[in-house]
């Protein structure tokens, strides 16, 4: 019987990848085809008096020069669906505000340039916290009414925004939302407790840095519908953007979900209005690749945050109280932001007797906040992840110690008033404490450090559906419409697989479009493998339901006493009373055949969370007279549910523990005086590279999730998170001085061992 659950297997698109066969967004050939190139703000806000094509349109192969009034929009909103290009007012540098369209990408590029934008400057809103001050000037002086944003919001994670605003507190138009989490007497708790630190911590802009750009292809056919083949991580979800956007409905709407090249988060219906506004507009289809200087500029990176956090304990390691008031400068975002996903894991995995959390999003002239893994976690787990190793030395305790008293498991009740699901929080703490470089700590040579830190993801919920078909050879075909940009296809396969009786590589896993497939949500928030999953996994269970009833009638025995293994329908405890699982489909899939198509069709609809907890131990040395930190060894335990396939499992651990190590070592959106991006290239941008990244040693922990598929959940998204605050927190010990600004380049440390 071939072992199919938690067995190693590479991806089942590697070998096109490896060899150049995959086709992304930008490879495929569209007869009559036009290219387009954005023209960018230079002023992070201003007021547009006049745009002038002239002289691009006098360049050979130049087709147009679009404005906004340009595209045929229905929507009057100042979400990037309503407003792919500024109409009036310009409110940041790197806001398309022409598109340039030719017959060539060259002419398009040479056109751009000559594309002359009138402004009147007006003053840009760039300190997020005095943004938020009463009378401070507006970022925006259209306002967003609230049924214009929208239904991106939800793609990550759905979280409550907490209890009613306080109306005593006065803040300028800037903020467009205000989270609230009160329980307890906060104060009392402070009052109490034998040790209470407290400190501000900021984080910057971040950059998904994707291999891809983003891309997208749009045509119209001859029935009138629109077409867009995309870069993208969800095809509804983009379907519905268009559908709003352009007011059509949604069956002439057809969205592609290509193969993806990277995400992170970033790619949501973003360019596709831009391409899809100009097929309709100029009736030829047309295609937008940014270049990486434009997607640098002009997308939706990690915003920026800043966190006041104040959390105390006893001296037994009891944590009493936290108080945090965090700021997500959402940039020109108006529809969404992570306030209310950070303010509820600032309180991590922990139980705490009192807590006064409040979370503001707050609208600046900077580029437009969007998803990065995790969104919000990473910086809020980087304010309290430090100070609970603030607050361990003040006590003299042990850090995992302290972490592991107060680690919530199943029932406890966290700041969102309700119990948590089973969560492996104990169980990763306690992995990582007994590795042997936690051991090591106080045995160091002078200038390194070893730094522990915990983040977990609640996990996201979306219904999705999937279909399992046997073909005649034998082999099963599952079709959803889940944008593969982890791996999820191949977590498919192995779950069809061990749920239906046959080896993986008799499974194939087809990603359908939005004409023809089974709904699936955005592929984010670590839900997929969890939602999408379950209804493959249901699928699957459905189309073994029918080849069991065919075998029945060919052997004449009862289905409940008949089993599936190896593609073979046999008699339990009488495997030589069997048939193939390809003979029945070849009886049930001709001419007259005698059963009907061996095919089952699944859905989900989660209700019950899932989170996900990594613990991460960072080994770091710090060079005392440069500032300058290298990273020696790594190592993160993850409660992944089950691991359907532990080196896909593998691979997320590691990258999200890479990514984590570019926010606390290297990478920020930097912006001058006047709001323009300095590090618009990957030459002033810097990401983590192999040189500089240590051996990452991965610790799988199981802690079956009762819903997900075989016990699997949802795990890209945790590992990133505590991986800077690790790093924080082994640099701190270094050099006996805390950072409380990312990332900690080698200027900002030196800073900090003089101060």
């Amino acid at each position: 019987m071939t072992e199919v659950v938690g067995v190693a297997r590479p991806r089942i698109d590697a070998p096109d990848k490896a060899r150049g066969a995959t086709r992304f967004a930008a490879d495929g050939y569209v007869h009559g085809l036009l290219h387009a190139r954005p023209v960018l703000a230079t002023e992070a806000h201003a007021r547009i008096t006049g745009v002038d094509g002239e002289a691009a349109l006098a360049i050979p192969g130049v087709v147009a020069v679009l404005t906004a009034a340009d595209l045929p929009l229905a929507t009057t909103g100042t979400d990037r669906t309503s407003e792919p290009l500024a109409r009036e007012e310009i409110v940041f540098a790197g806001q398309p505000v022409a598109l340039v369209v030719a017959e060539t990408e060259a002419a398009a590029e040479d056109g751009a340039e000559l594309v002359v934008v009138d402004v009147e400057p007006l003053p840009p809103v760039l300190d997020v916290e005095a943004a938020m001050e009463v009378g401070a000037p507006l970022a925006r002086s259209v306002e967003e009414s609230d049924d214009e944003a929208g239904d991106l919001e939800s793609i990550h994670a759905g979280v409550d925004h907490g209890q009613a605003d306080d109306p005593e507190e006065m803040l300028s138009r800037n903020v467009l939302d205000r989270v609230t989490r009160e329980e307890g007497d906060v104060a009392a708790a402070f009052a109490t407790s034998d040790a209470v630190v407290e400190g501000t911590f900021r984080t910057p802009w971040v950059y998904q840095a994707y291999l891809e750009p983003q891309v997208c292809t749009a045509w119209l056919e001859p029935s009138g519908t629109l077409v867009v083949s995309s870069s993208t991580q969800g095809s509804f979800v983009t379907q519905r953007e268009l559908a709003r956007a352009f007011d059509l409905p949604l069956e002439l709407v057809r969205v592609i979900a290509e193969p993806l090249g990277g995400a992170f988060g970033g790619k949501f219906a973003l360019v596709e209005p831009l391409a899809a506004g100009a097929a309709l507009a100029l009736k030829r289809p047309v295609r937008l690749t940014l270049t990486r200087s434009e997607d640098f500029a002009s997308t939706n990176p990690a915003s920026a945050q800043v966190t006041h956090l104040k959390i105390g304990a006893r001296a037994d390691g009891t944590l009493t109280g936290i108080r945090a008031r965090m700021i997500a400068d959402r940039g020109s975002n108006a529809g969404w932001g992570v306030e209310s996903i950070s303010s509820l894991l600032v309180a991590g995995p922990y139980n705490w007797e009192a807590h006064d959390i409040r979370g503001y999003g707050v609208q600046t002239n900077r580029v437009t906040f969007g998803a990065y893994r995790a969104p919000g976690a990473p910086t809020a787990a980087f304010a309290l992840e430090s100070l609970l190793d603030e607050l361990s030395g003040a006590l003299d305790l042990d850090p995992i110690e302290l972490r592991l008293k107060n680690a919530v498991i199943e029932g406890d009740v966290g700041i969102s008033g309700s119990p948590f699901p089973i969560i492996g929080a104990r169980e990763v703490l306690e992995r990582i404490g007994e590795h042997p470089l936690w051991a090591q700590r106080n045995t160091l040579p002078e200038g390194e450090g070893i730094g522990v830190a915990a983040g977990h993801w609640p996990g996201g919920l979306e219904p999705a559906a999937a279909v399992c078909r046997v073909n005649s050879d034998g082999t099963m075909t599952v079709v959803t419409s889940a944008a593969d940009m982890s791996g999820v296809n191949s977590g498919f396969a192995v779950i069809a697989a061990a749920a239906f009786g046959l080896a993986p590589d008799q499974v194939r896993v087809v990603s359908a479009d939005t004409s023809s497939g089974p709904y699936a949500g955005g592929s984010g928030g670590s839900k997929v493998t969890y939602t999408v999953g379950a209804a493959v996994l249901r699928a699957a269970e459905a189309a073994r339901e029918k080849v069991l009833a065919a075998a029945s009638q060919e052997l004449e025995i009862a289905p409940d006493d008949l089993e599936v293994v190896d593609g073979i329908v046999r008699a339990v405890g009488a495997p030589d009373r069997s048939i193939t699982v390809e003979e029945l489909a070849k009886q049930a899939l001709r001419f007259g055949g005698r059963y009907e198509p061996i095919e089952g069709h699944g859905g989900s609809a989660q209700t019950s969370g899932a989170p996900s907890v990594a613990a991460h131990l960072s080994h770091v040395r710090v060079d005392r007279e440069t500032g300058e930190v290298t990273l020696l060894r790594h190592v993160i335990a993850q409660d992944v549910g089950r691991a359907l396939n532990p080196a896909l499992v593998e691979g997320q651990m590691r990258g999200g523990a890479v990514q984590g190590m570019g926010w606390a070592l290297f990478e920020e959106l930097a912006h001058d005086e006047d709001g323009r991006l300095v590090t618009g290239s990957f030459l002033d941008y810097a990401i983590p590279t192999a040189e500089r990244i240590p051996e990452i040693e991965t610790l799988i922990v199981e802690v079956p999730a009762p819903d997900g598929p075989f016990g699997a959940k949802g795990i890209g998204e945790a590992p990133v998170v505590g991986a800077p605050a690790a790093v924080a927190n082994a640099v701190a010990a270094a050099i006996g001085a805390r950072l409380y600004e990312l990332p900690m380049t080698a200027p900002r440390v030196w800073k900090a061992v003089r101060s």
